[in-house]
């Protein structure tokens, strides 16, 4: 079951931009309950909402019930408020709404196995429902008001009702999915309460209609323009402060040349006669006219008052028929749906660099990202992007090819595993033996050799865990593209951050690991040390807690470390791969953590069997009592000793790691495997 309370929810086609609160989340739902109905494992998807009767905006409001699919279905529940209820006003009614939902479930011979709950209002219900029945509780906020508040000047008292509220749902939620990892590792972490353990990334798909109407996107923007045959700027944005929009029309006219040979689209929301538009978005639409008539952009900017799915559809179409751009200039934005409805279109992007957008266009590899306010930057992004051909090509190519980083039947394949992990936690019997494993090259890079793994670990011959050096939000993402079950505990950020499953099988992150290594770690004046010209920090998103991370090889590790040694800084210095560079506490590292795993089950590092391929598992692979190196290991594990508990496969990948656990004596070959080497 998926809970949304805001906007008008129904079956599509939907009318987005009807009200302020008409937006992406409710495509969101509905493009997540068509990907959930189409697994064999999913038997009924409810949707959740309020129940209003306002003809204006659709009668269908006030049917209780609308089906979507086969397995689907819209409930609408009767809070007692016949009106439609804008997000500041829905505050009030939400314990009248939590009575009436609570009184439906308790009438329901199956409850669910989970609720999803979207926004902080509907986990609110959510977690209500939770305390009474049992029913595992799934949140996505959609927007936080923590960072929003951290963009914009000001807190106001409705600002902190929301975080506070945020609070609650992240904290007492048994998962919280989001869509990119700055939401997951920046976003959602700032929050008190919020547990890495319980933090999901896992990225949606493209929500664009399949039809695509050019002819009505051609009708719909010529009328405001002077040569409506240019290439054009698009943009498609609810008129709300947070997205910018006015801000766009500065950069687009600080561009040189720009407004010369191509046009600007603004699509925000739906304003046409007998529309009931917010105070913000009337202050909105009011700016970004202002900004038209202050650059003198009059015939050069379509500012649409009405548009329907067809011809947004074809708007994005024609847009990349022109050779165009996409432009999300938001001052922060959690994730950025229209960025990926862009590529769909095969659009390149120019993106705002704070939140998801810069994750999106990483991945997807069909634009840039700039500065949102600095018109100068923006504006010369918008332009390079515009006028080099070359570059455009690239980005549009990129584009047509998103659906390998971003699709809804890969969110719905995770999502259900999430929903049965919660639905019957894995309860650990008493481990006697424990295998780490790193993940990239060691368990990854061998699909058919993963399948012999993968019946390997259901005999349960040990607890599995994987080390690596990815944080737990891109463990978990590497670990699902390449169909690998969660393992029974993390060890990751290079031995760092431990999670581990308690004891009703739920992982949770280990404060004592935290607490263990923090005692010898001055993070601020390492820092502070290496803030040098001649040392390369990697990205603010790789940078931890317990982990400094930068670019450089071994000689460059050395001379860190002399630093760090002259300073009087206790620090573990961790080369790998050739180019990456980690500063660490003294007491952690890949083997320390292990160990720790390892006492905590009561065993030692003898019962631990490791397995790995570079410089970050070489400290894991010396202190486990058994200890394996796949074929296709870095050139640093050369340097190891020669010892009766070290084996060196001559297996690639995962193959390497099942070659070597027969030999460690914990899985049985029943013919001799072909040797599997990677490909030249």
């Amino acid at each position: 079951m998926q809970i949304a309370l805001g906007g008008c929810l129904k079956a599509p086609p939907i009318p987005y931009g009807l009200t302020d609160d008409t937006g992406g989340h409710i495509a969101y739902v509905l493009a997540a309950s068509r990907a959930l109905e189409e697994r064999s494992d999913i038997d009924r998807i409810e949707i959740a909402t309020r129940r209003f009767d306002r003809p204006d905006l659709g009668a269908i409001h006030a049917q209780p019930r609308e089906p979507l699919g086969p397995k689907s279905e819209i409930l609408r529940i009767d809070d007692g408020c016949p009106d439609y209820l804008s997000k500041e006003a829905l505050e009030a009614q939400i314990p009248a709404f939590t009575a009436a939902f609570l009184e439906h479930l308790a009438t329901l011979p199956r409850k669910p196995d989970a609720i999803h709950a979207h926004f902080a209002d509907a986990a609110h219900v959510a977690l209500a429902a939770r305390d009474r029945f049992g029913i595992p509780v799934i949140y996505t906020p959609h927007s936080l008001a923590l960072d929003k508040a951290r963009a914009m000047t000001g807190r106001s008292q409705e600002l902190a009702r929301r975080i506070a509220a945020e609070t609650r749902a992240i904290a007492g939620a048994c998962a919280t999915v989001v869509s990119s990892r700055d939401e997951a590792e920046r976003q959602v972490a700032a929050y008190e309460g919020a547990d890495p353990a319980r933090i999901h990334c896992i990225a949606p798909g493209a929500t664009l209609p399949a039809r695509a109407d050019t002819d009505a996107a051609r009708a719909l923007i010529a009328p405001w323009l002077d040569a409506p045959e240019r290439p054009f700027v698009l943009a498609v944005a609810r008129p709300v402060e947070k997205k910018n929009l006015a801000g766009l029309v500065a950069a687009f006219a600080a561009a040189p040349g720009l407004a010369e040979r191509a046009n600007l689209v603004i699509l925000a929301g739906l304003r046409g006669p007998g529309r009931q538009g917010s105070e913000e978005q009337r202050r909105v639409i009011a700016g970004i006219k202002r900004a038209i008539e202050a650059h003198g952009l009059q015939g050069r900017v379509a500012l649409p008052e009405e548009h329907d799915t067809g011809t947004l559809g074809g708007i994005y179409r024609l847009a990349a028929e022109r050779r165009g751009v996409f432009a999300n200039p938001a001052l922060t934005e959690p994730f950025g749906l229209t960025l990926l409805e862009a590529a769909a279109a095969g659009l390149p992007v120019v993106a705002t660099c704070h939140g998801g957008p810069s994750d999106i266009v990483a991945r997807v590899g069909h634009g840039l990202t700039a500065e949102p306010t600095d018109p100068e930057a923006f504006g010369a992004a918008l332009a390079r992007l515009m006028t080099d051909e070359t570059l455009h090509a690239r980005a549009r190519n990129a584009a047509r090819a998103y659906e390998t980083s971003y699709s809804w039947s890969a969110w719905a394949a995770r999502v259900a595993a999430l929903v049965a992990r919660l639905a019957a936690p894995r309860r650990l019997a008493a481990p006697s033996r424990i295998l780490a494993s790193d993940i990239d090259n060691t368990l990854t890079g061998d699909r058919s050799a993963l399948e012999e793994f993968a019946a390997w670990r259901a005999g349960g011959h040990a607890l599995f865990a994987v080390a690596t050096g990815r944080s737990i939000t891109e463990a978990r993402r590497i670990l699902a593209e390449w169909e690998i079950d969660e393992p029974d505990a993390f060890i990751t950020s290079v031995g760092t951050e431990i999670y581990r499953r308690d004891a009703a099988g739920q992982l949770r992150f280990d404060p004592d690991w935290a607490a263990e290594i923090e005692a010898d770690w001055r993070r601020a004046e390492i820092h502070a040390l290496l803030d040098n010209p001649s040392i390369r920090p990697q990205e603010a998103i790789e940078q931890r807690p317990w982990k400094l991370s930068y670019y450089g090889d071994a000689r460059q590790a050395q001379r860190i470390r002399n630093r760090l040694d002259m300073a009087g800084l206790a620090a573990r210095v961790i080369a790998s791969h050739g180019r990456l560079i980690d500063v660490v506490p003294i007491r952690s590292g890949k083997g320390a953590a292990v160990g720790h795993l390892a006492r905590a089950y009561g065993l030692t590092l003898d019962h631990c069997v490791a397995a790995g391929d570079s410089g970050n598992d070489e400290c894991m692979l010396r202190a486990a009592g058994r200890a394996i190196v796949v074929g296709n290991a870095d050139a640093d594990l050369a340097r190891l000793p020669r010892r009766p508990g070290l084996y060196r496969s001559r297996h690639f990948h995962a193959a390497g790691l099942m070659d070597g656990l027969a030999w460690a004596g914990l899985h049985e070959v029943r013919e001799a495997p072909a040797l599997r080497v990677a490909a030249e």
